[in-house]
């Protein structure tokens, strides 16, 4: 059964394989030979970690004949063999064989409570955890030969080293066992947890609900039994009938234990000191550079048959196998096609991080809706993004590269299934309060975009407040950068209704209705605070033309949601948006705001013949005030490129309206027409090229000479100038363009 036997090796029994796993003397061959080959590269640093070996398998061979209980104190050959375990164990971790021996002891009472605290503390891994190991160690939990102190420390070593173990068959088959352990009220948290990662569809019994049941009504409403209970839900929601929390900040305690720094640390140190790559702590996969825990369960764990027994069964077909009690191993999924023929019996792997790489996991996912998965799943995003979270946990960043990998994993796994995980946006409202906008800004910005509309009536003081703190007291390229992820998650928002609607039938009842109505007014939300926002960010940035570019990139998509993705909802732009972009020096700015207004008119146009079209009156309407700001607008952009009289004919409060006597103060000369197709500071520079051509003869660039069938011929050069959608505003919303055009 070891994952280091080679694949050259004859085929042995099972029974051979599981003899050799835990035969101490066979450990110790095994361990020699490989040291003999690296001896030649091995630095200072390995040879003298290497001299201890000897004294390591002596440690292992005392504690394994220990026989009567000892006093630490008394006993000088005690003490050498525990510090001595101790000292490998944090130095470079323990064996596969030696958590057997260890484990015994610890749990077998022999020893003082001292003693066997100190070897369960000491149970650092330096590969792989036997199963075999964790299932003698259950045995004597059940002759109670240890303390309360002993077992629940026990418990929570093993809720630690879960990831760690090789496989989870036999463990998963003393199901019983620790669920008989629920009746103490010590191991109860403890006992839960480890049940919450057991827990498979076969295991939910009704006589273990009523059991939970009764502990509730006992204890009083406690997060482990709720967090087991809404697994069970999961799986089987006909036999769980109560109602459960549907908000739980965490099921389970995420307490300081004293092992995580130490994996970390013996990881990387073995990595230092290894001349030669190291085998993943859970992965097949033999080569491996980083120190963290995530990276470490981003491969699917190794079967519990060798590779030869997988390459039989490959050949052979499981599917014949697949029956009610039995899984297809996940390390046997190659295609596609063998996802859709194992779909019914494929068993997720304990180490919930593989699926993030794995596009075939990731499109059981997809298509399955496996609720347990996506519960186990958050739950481990959850733990590993609250543990590592750079800024969260300590000043010290040495991991923040790693950790902006492990945010980019997340990010892709969520634009492949088209859906934001929970964790993750439970962990933007926790952290962004605490983030400093730098740290790892391109993947926080990235999940941003991914943000469900779950918990709408909390996502302003959670969400759009710290973000807007951020966001005004940063630098204009993260100002951009915000407006761009929330224009992809407005985007996100409005594909994932167009998708439900294509999944709905043309009757709606009432359910979706109101699904409807929560998704308007969270997608109103949105579209209102980026307004004030990126009004405000105009004001601070002296109307840049790099930000503004990013704002209109936001409102091309607000002005189309009602033909593009059918959503009943049009928002105008605030004042402080749409007058700078009227009034700036950029062409490429002018041409989208005219854009934009010719979409809207068409989205406006095509809501109220669809209202008035109808016998019976909408659900969902646009409002008057829509309406209204919308030529409010129109009017001061015709006022401006067309009549010339924006001064005098702009009516919205915070428009271009001015007095005559002030206008007369400025000095400027025909100020009437400063902001006209011709004069507009966004389009002079094409009105002097097109007079240069137009009369070539003509040096003194007189403007005022475009009028007549000139200014028709101008308005031609501008849109063959790639001005289009200025072409679209003109052509659409003033009728002597329209005439020509379709005399034309």
């Amino acid at each position: 059964m070891s994952r280091r036997l080679s694949s050259k090796m004859p085929k042995q029994s099972l029974h051979a394989h599981r003899k050799r796993q835990t035969d101490l003397s066979a450990w110790r061959q095994r361990t020699t030979d490989p040291e003999k080959s690296l001896q030649n590269h091995q630095s200072p640093n390995n040879q003298k970690n290497d001299s201890k070996q000897g004294s390591l398998e002596d440690a292992l061979s005392y504690f394994q004949t220990v026989q009567d209980r000892v006093s630490l104190r008394k006993d000088s050959v005690l003490q050498k063999n525990l510090a001595t375990v101790e000292s490998v164990a944090l130095q470079r971790g323990l064996p596969p064989e030696g958590f057997e021996v260890l484990l015994n002891v610890a749990l077998s009472g022999k020893l003082a409570d001292t003693v066997n605290t100190r070897l369960l503390k000491s149970l650092i891994p330096a590969s792989i955890i036997p199963e075999n190991s964790i299932v003698s160690s259950v045995s004597w939990l059940c002759v109670g030969k240890c303390s309360s102190k002993i077992q629940v420390l026990f418990l929570r070593w093993l809720i630690t080293m879960f990831d760690f173990i090789d496989h989870k068959e036999q463990i998963n088959a003393l199901y019983g066992f620790f669920f008989f352990f629920l009746q103490d009220e010590k191991l109860c948290p403890y006992v839960c947890h480890v049940l919450y990662l057991l827990t498979r569809r076969e295991n939910v019994r009704p006589f273990r609900i009523r059991r939970l049941l009764d502990l509730q009504a006992k204890m009083g409403m406690q997060p482990h039994l709720q967090a087991l209970l809404s697994l069970y839900k999961l799986f089987h929601p006909e036999l769980v009938t109560i109602t459960l929390p549907g908000k739980v900040k965490a099921y389970f305690k995420n307490s300081d234990d004293p092992w995580k720094a130490a994996i970390i640390a013996v990881r990387q140190r073995n990595q230092e000191n290894s001349p030669v790559p190291l085998p993943l702590f859970l992965g097949r996969a033999q080569h491996q550079s980083r120190k963290r825990k995530w990276n470490s369960q981003m491969v699917i764990p190794a079967s519990s048959r060798n590779e030869i027994d997988l390459e039989v069964d490959m050949k052979k077909g499981c599917v014949a196998l697949c029956d009610t009690t039995r899984y297809f191993p996940v390390e046997q999924l190659q295609s596609f096609s063998q996802l859709l023929q194992n779909i019914h019996c494929l068993e997720f792997p304990s180490q919930m991080g593989s699926v993030l790489t794995n596009p075939l996991l990731l499109y059981y996912m997809n298509c399955k809706k496996d609720e347990s998965a996506n519960l186990r799943l958050d739950y481990w995003l959850s733990q590993t993004l609250e543990e590592e979270c750079t800024w969260c946990v300590a000043a010290d960043n040495r991991y923040e590269e790693e950790f902006k990998e492990f945010l980019e994993t997340i990010y892709q796994a969520e634009c492949f299934l088209q859906e934001g995980f929970s964790s993750c946006q439970e962990f933007l409202y926790k952290s962004l309060p605490l983030w400093d906008g730098s740290s790892c800004r391109s993947q926080v910005l990235k999940l941003v975009s991914w943000i469900s509309l779950k918990r709408l009536s909390e996502i302003k003081s959670l969400f759009y407040d710290p973000l807007a703190q951020l966001f005004f007291t940063s630098s204009l390229y993260f100002k951009c950068s915000v407006l761009e992820s929330l224009r992809e998650l407005l985007q996100n928002w409005l594909i994932s209704h167009t998708i439900d609607l294509d999944t709905e039938s043309d009757s709606q009842d009432h359910s979706w209705n109101t699904t409807l109505s929560g998704l308007v007014d969270g997608v109103a939300q949105l579209i209102n605070f980026v307004g004030r926002i990126s009004a405000a960010a105009l004001l601070l940035e002296s109307n840049s033309t790099l930000l503004l570019h990013f704002i209109l990139s936001f409102y091309e998509t607000v002005c189309d949601m009602y033909l593009q993705y059918n959503l009943p909802l049009l928002i105008m732009p605030p004042p402080g948006v749409f007058y700078p972009a009227l009034l700036t020096m950029d062409p490429v700015s002018l041409n989208r705001l005219c854009y934009i207004m010719y979409r809207y008119r068409t989205n406006l146009v095509a809501a109220k013949e669809n209202y008035q079209g109808r016998k019976k009156l909408p659900q969902f309407s646009f409002s008057s005030k829509t309406y209204k700001e919308y030529n409010q607008y129109l009017i001061a952009m015709v006022g401006c490129l067309w009549t010339s009289n924006a001064f005098e004919k702009d009516i919205h409060p915070q428009g271009l309206c001015m007095d005559e006597e002030l206008l007369k103060k400025t000095a400027v000369k025909e100020y009437k027409k400063s902001f006209n197709i011709v004069y507009h500071p966004a389009l002079m520079s094409y009105a002097f090229l097109f007079l240069q051509q137009a009369i070539p003869d003509n040096t003194t660039f007189d403007l005022s000479l475009i009028k007549g069938k000139k200014w028709n011929w101008y308005l031609e050069y501008l849109y063959a100038q790639g001005l289009e959608g200025l072409k679209l505003f003109v052509e659409s919303s003033i009728n002597r363009v329209s005439r020509v055009s379709q005399s034309k």
